[in-house]
């Protein structure tokens, strides 16, 4: 299930104000008596530039990058202005469109977005900023540091490697300088079993040593499932929940609680940084340099079973390192919306064996133990994220419903569900990268008066259930499902 993204447009700067500012290599020097023309002034560093013969644009060569970066990554040149773009029939776009849609100007004579000089007003925000973002594709990916950790468990696997990424962390100084995402609500995640007060049941413990290996003392993950999704129905009409016709097996199985290996989680209290909690999702487990080298320029088709069976199965390509050098690994990314911004973030665990195999997760039980149903109160270690079970779905002429949402869409092969966030970076202050899943099911009355639409706020969802359009599954009370899911944010595209 992919879906088709648009780079969001990076607008530029007048043309004519370029112009202005792409005179000759040196600067002239005050001006002589009588308006005459006064000495050069001192000569700037000659810098290699391309030659003058490929610019198309009046603004000189400074407004000839501009025009070719936004070329590249929008289709904003091609449109007329005041008219629509035309989109392929199969496109489920969710990128904003160019400003100049509707406009009487080029998209050329629009400034920065306002969220260049500060990232909470309208714009793209990169928010995981260890890595870097690719949406000129087909999926949207991103390419982060890879990391080595060794299980020092005491049981069957004591001692064996993995690879895992990091996200997020409780550490505001560390979330800063390393560009990860700062969650003070992970501080709350780390509750004890049922019956002991001292013993951990959903954050792991570990300590980095003198080579930067990170050592955790439980947590192994069997990458050797085979993920498998199968539905033996497609009737997506009234309120028809095709989740409850799946048969489903998740790709990767985490341990449980009880485990004599100790329970996985993606979260890691590491003593000998400060104490803090990290997310720290595993990527790979049992394997080395040289499994994992074969997948450095990516996943052939021949390569697909034999690399599933030791990956995550969001990895694009996965690069170990060479040499003391680090490692990278490229993830497919999952589109959504915040507060009516579109989105994207990891989809890497999940607490029930349902949603790991639908969003391609690591199914991690531990995660339960974790409280759900509290929001934003005190003590709470997750925030709210927000699904449909029969949100429309496309055309039976396969024409793209500008509407499409949910996962009875997401079932269907026709893209992913757009999953509505909660507060993410620099939109709230309640970030977590643990999602209490709320399923909400539109009712037959909302679906016949035509009140069933694509939502991408939180509030407007909440507002159609306080007015009865939305219920949970099968007409049940609204609200957790009882599901965390682990989705680390990592853009905003508006």
């Amino acid at each position: 299930m992919t879906i088709k993204y648009k780079k969001l447009l990076t607008a530029t700067f007048v043309s004519m104000i370029l112009t202005a500012c792409s005179g000759d290599d040196g600067a002239t020097g005050p001006q002589g008596p009588q308006g005459e023309q006064g000495p050069a002034g001192p000569q700037g560093p000659v810098a290699e530039v391309p030659p003058e013969s490929d610019i198309t644009v009046a603004g000189g060569r400074l407004a000839q990058d501009f025009a070719d970066r936004t070329a590249a990554i929008t289709n904003a040149f091609e449109l007329v202005a005041g008219s629509p773009a035309e989109f392929e029939a199969d496109e489920d776009d969710v990128a904003p469109g160019p400003p100049s849609v509707g406009a009487d100007i080029p998209v050329t004579y629009f400034g920065p977005a306002p969220s260049d000089s500060n990232p909470r007003l309208i714009g793209p925000v990169q928010l995981l900023k260890s890595g870097t973002v690719d949406t000129s594709g087909e999926m949207a990916t991103t390419t982060i540091p890879l990391y080595e950790g060794r299980l020092a468990s005491g049981g069957p696997k004591d001692g064996q490697r993995f690879w895992y990424i990091v996200t997020d962390t409780s550490d505001r100084d560390n979330a800063a300088a390393l560009g990860l995402n700062f969650s003070e609500k992970l501080a709350f995640t780390d509750v004890a079993a049922p019956g002991d007060t001292f013993a951990p049941s959903a954050v792991r413990r570990g300590f980095y040593d003198e080579d930067g290996v990170l050592v955790t003392t439980g947590g192994a993950v069997d990458f050797s499932s085979v993920r498998s999704i199968e539905s033996s129905s497609t009737d997506t009409s009234g309120t028809n929940n095709l989740i409850s016709a799946l048969t489903i097996t998740p790709g990767a199985i985490g341990t449980d609680v009880g485990d004599a290996d100790g329970f996985y989680s993606p979260l890691v209290r590491i003593s000998n940084a400060r104490d803090h909690i990290y997310n720290a999702p595993m990527i790979s487990f049992n394997t080395d340099e040289d499994d994992l080298s074969p997948y450095c320029d990516g996943i052939s088709e021949d390569e697909e079973e034999a690399a599933r069976a030791i990956l995550h199965d969001s990895v694009v390509s996965i690069c170990p390192g060479e040499d003391g050098e680090p490692g990278t690994v490229t993830l497919e990314l999952a589109v959504g919306f915040s507060f009516g911004r579109p989105v994207l973030y990891l989809s890497t665990d999940a607490s029930v064996d349902l949603p790991a195999a639908l969003e391609g997760a690591v199914f991690a039980p531990a995660l339960a133990n974790i409280p759900v149903g509290r929001d934003d109160s005190l003590f709470s270690g997750i925030e709210r994220i927000f699904g449909f079970t029969n949100g429309a779905t496309n055309d039976p002429d396969g024409m793209v419903h500008p509407q499409r949402q949910g996962f009875n869409s997401a079932i269907l092969g026709e893209g992913g569900p757009l999953q509505v966030l909660g507060g993410i970076p620099t939109v709230a202050t309640d970030y977590s990268p643990l999602w209490d899943l709320n399923l909400g099911e539109w009712t037959q009355e909302a679906i016949d008066n035509g009140y069933r639409a694509r939502m991408t706020e939180e509030f407007a969802i909440l507002g159609m259930v306080e007015r009865g359009f939305l219920t949970g599954p099968g007409g049940s009370p609204y609200g957790s499902n009882g599901i965390i899911i682990n989705c680390p944010i990592v853009q905003r595209l508006l």
